[in-house]
């Protein structure tokens, strides 16, 4: 019966994502999308994200952990820096701010969406949910580094009007964006990564991992996996004038674009993670949380800023009084949250109402 549904699942998670990047270029680069496009197209998306989650388990197994939750994290923050570029460039200035709001959503949502959902699910089932301090601390403390860097400094700064770097100051801030993302990689797999690794239950740190995978099969999934994370983030893409409208309708601020676009992106990292937390495995959930904040900022920012040597209008990168607060907030429970290596369902639900207030305020700020 194992065998049967191993084979089942190892069959569909092959042929969705191909199915997937088919009917992404055949909806590509279309003015007016058909409404029953635009429901097929959201059915490959939502069948895309699972089949990335499964193929990213089966890398995980392979390669073991922190390298696991690592090529998630990068591989989708890699698509979806392309999908922000994408949509900055064809939106002109009216696109002037979405770096900025898709960061910042991919910054809460990570850090208290995803963190919180998988404290909450290790806690339901275990009471406590036991992580690494060391490593979960230091992931924390890059993400908020880059966080005020990029996202908070640019609201202060003078040399330029508005919420916005001056072009000395985006290089700066851009390189040292990679220098510490660049950092924190070699911590989390080189020199340090015992401090990434599940704990057990008597507190050590361990593989918990099944047996690995062939490297035919992990190879095959790498593959796979690129290919559904590309299927999400360009039908995210096609999707996107359908959620543009549905905010228009709404009379939603812009900035709920971003949002939109963040929960999609990172539906993968969250099936993951929740799953992990799922086999006491809190700790990658973790990695994968704070991993995904640190690469969406870490990557996104180097990007933007050289993209802005092409693209017309301003860089808007600096947030807003309400939104520094909640970044600030976000920041000193995550870190109350780390320091002890052990959480439980309050900790979760303070994260998750954290979560709930930022939703809050991007649709009714």
């Amino acid at each position: 019966m194992i065998l049967r549904y191993r084979r089942l699942a190892a069959s569909w998670t092959t042929v969705i994502p191909l199915l997937s990047v088919t009917v992404l270029a055949l909806a590509w680069g279309r003015t007016a999308i058909p409404p029953v496009v635009v429901v097929v197209a959201a059915f490959f998306l939502a069948a895309s994200v699972l089949a990335a989650v499964h193929h990213a388990e089966v890398i995980a197994h392979r390669v073991g952990e922190p390298f696991g939750s690592l090529v998630l994290a990068v591989a989708v923050t890699v698509i979806e820096v392309a999908l922000i570029i994408s949509l900055t460039v064809s939106g002109g200035r009216a696109a002037s701010s979405l770096a900025r709001d898709t960061v910042f959503a991919a910054v809460m949502i990570t850090c208290n969406g995803i963190a919180g959902l998988s404290l909450l699910v290790a806690a339901l089932r275990r009471r406590v949910a036991v992580f690494n301090a060391e490593g979960t601390g230091g992931a924390l403390a890059t993400v908020a580094t880059l966080s005020a860097l990029s996202l908070v400094l640019p609201s202060f700064t003078t040399s330029k009007p508005g919420p916005a770097f001056s072009p000395p100051q985006l290089a700066f801030a851009a390189i040292a964006s990679l220098v510490l993302y660049g950092l924190f990689v070699l911590t989390q797999a080189v020199r340090h990564r015992d401090y990434f690794l599940p704990v057990e239950s008597g507190g050590e740190a361990g593989g918990g991992h099944a047996d690995p995978s062939a490297t035919r099969h992990a190879v095959a999934s790498l593959a796979l996996l690129l290919t559904a994370l590309i299927a999400v983030v360009g039908l995210a893409k096609v999707e996107s004038p359908s959620i543009e409208a549905a905010v228009r309708a709404a009379s939603l601020p812009q900035s709920a674009v971003g949002v939109v676009i963040a929960l999609l992106v990172l539906l993968p990292e969250t099936l993951a993670a929740v799953r992990a937390a799922r086999q006491a495995r809190v700790q990658v959930s973790l990695n994968l949380a704070y991993g995904s904040a640190m690469a969406s900022i870490g990557l996104t920012i180097p990007t933007i800023a050289a993209a802005s040597l092409w693209v017309e209008g301003p860089l808007l990168l600096g947030l807003g009084p309400t939104h520094i607060v909640l970044l600030a907030l976000t920041v000193v429970v995550a870190t109350l949250t780390v320091v002890p290596g052990r959480a439980t369902l309050l900790q979760a639900g303070v994260h998750l109402t954290l979560l709930a207030v930022f939703l809050l305020l991007a649709v009714s700020p």
